[in-house]
């Protein structure tokens, strides 16, 4: 039986690494350095040397601009850097939302940022644990402040951002993925070649950089809500129940209508192998209460349909009754990844032409079934 082209692997987590493909033809809005020329240090906000796995062509990241100061950013391919983020610039610093995935992308972050202000980063805000969006933490000097949900700051501080599922199918995997690579090489030519060699150059950057993550936690936290005021910005820090991990903070701008989600809402489906599937839904209820006319989501474009978060939840509760279904039966995951059926949301995730579902997703919902007090 077919399974399901939605792969957590492919959708989430290895974004950045396969936008090499079309990078080349990907608009850069506003970034820094010169195509084809290493991206620089800057030595107001970054370290005098870069950090390892930083060398790379062209630029990082676009800043797409959303209102004339909040811009969501995205990676062009260039760089892996994992996640979306945020810049906010306010009247005499900037907050940023999520750091990505190493210390050379936050570095590189930095640096490109001097295209669009010369305020310097005061703020940074993790929206949850996971290393593509936190592990670019330790670039940042002591003088500016990280902030992040308790649940956050516990998993980074005791090692839960390098280990477990999503850690280990895509950092745990990149010596094969290199190998694969190099196998592959053998025998391309032309074109392809071009793209395998460049492929292959940007995984071992990312391998080398990722070698050089030590994790470091928030250095404030907040349970449920936190209000920051930059000038006469309002910015709301805002918790509202797990959903995509135990602690998902979504950053919301009241006066500008906008809200970034990091991982608790996609352009798609979300990586859901740390989610709480019977939880989750209730939490982006919340989620739907506010005033917004814009999401910015952790992967994948900026939108302003509210639509989309229904879509979501109904595919969790569909999710979450159909595994627990084979969970009851006593299927193995493996079997149950290949046989759940979520073909009948093919309207909205346009993906799922077949049965099938993530094994991750069904190991999770086995996980929390199984015990209640599953972190």
């Amino acid at each position: 039986m077919g399974r399901s082209t939605w792969s957590p692997l492919q959708v989430h987590l290895r974004q950045a690494v396969l936008a090499v493909v079309v990078a080349a033809v990907l608009p850069i809005v506003g970034c820094a350095g010169g195509e084809g020329e290493p991206a620089s240090p800057s030595p107001e906000t970054t370290s005098a040397a870069p950090p390892p796995g930083a060398s790379f062509e062209g630029e990082a990241f676009t800043f797409e601009r959303i209102t004339d100061d909040v811009y969501h950013v995205m990676g062009t391919g260039n760089l892996t850097v994992g996640s979306n983020g945020a810049v906010i610039i306010n009247e005499s610093d900037v907050l940023l939302v999520d750091s990505h995935i190493t210390p050379a992308a936050a570095w590189a972050l930095l640096n490109e940022l001097e295209a669009i202000t010369d305020k310097p980063v005061r703020t940074v805000v993790n929206t949850h644990f996971h290393f593509d969006h936190a592990h670019g933490n330790q670039v940042f000097a002591d003088d500016v402040e990280i902030i992040g949900h308790e649940f956050t700051r516990e998993m980074l501080t005791s090692g839960g951002s390098k280990s477990g599922r999503a850690y280990d199918s895509f950092v745990g995997t990149l010596p094969q993925q290199i190998a694969d690579l190099e196998a592959r090489l053998e025998s391309a030519t032309g074109e392809d070649l071009e793209r395998l060699e460049r492929r292959l150059e940007i995984t071992r950057n990312y391998k080398t950089a990722s070698d050089s993550v030590v994790p470091v936690a928030p250095t404030a936290t907040l349970a449920q809500r936190m209000r920051l005021y930059r000038g006469d910005r309002e910015i709301q820090l805002l918790f509202f129940g797990r959903g995509h991990t135990g602690g998902d903070v979504v950053v919301y701008l009241p006066a500008e209508r906008i809200v970034v989600t990091g991982d608790l809402m996609t352009g798609g489906l979300p990586y859901a192998g740390d989610g709480y599937l019977n939880e989750w839904a209730d939490t982006l209820e919340e989620l739907k209460a506010l005033e917004f006319d814009m999401v910015l989501p952790g992967h994948g474009r900026a939108f302003g349909d509210r639509e989309r978060i229904d879509q979501l939840q109904a595919f969790l509760r569909d999710a979450w009754v159909r595994i627990g279904a084979e969970h009851a039966a006593g299927t193995s995951a493996e079997d149950a990844a290949n046989t759940v059926d979520m073909t009948d949301h093919v309207a909205s995730y346009p993906n799922l032409t077949a049965p099938g579902i993530s094994l991750q997703t069904v190991q999770r919902v086995y996980e929390l079934l199984n015990d209640t007090s599953a972190r």
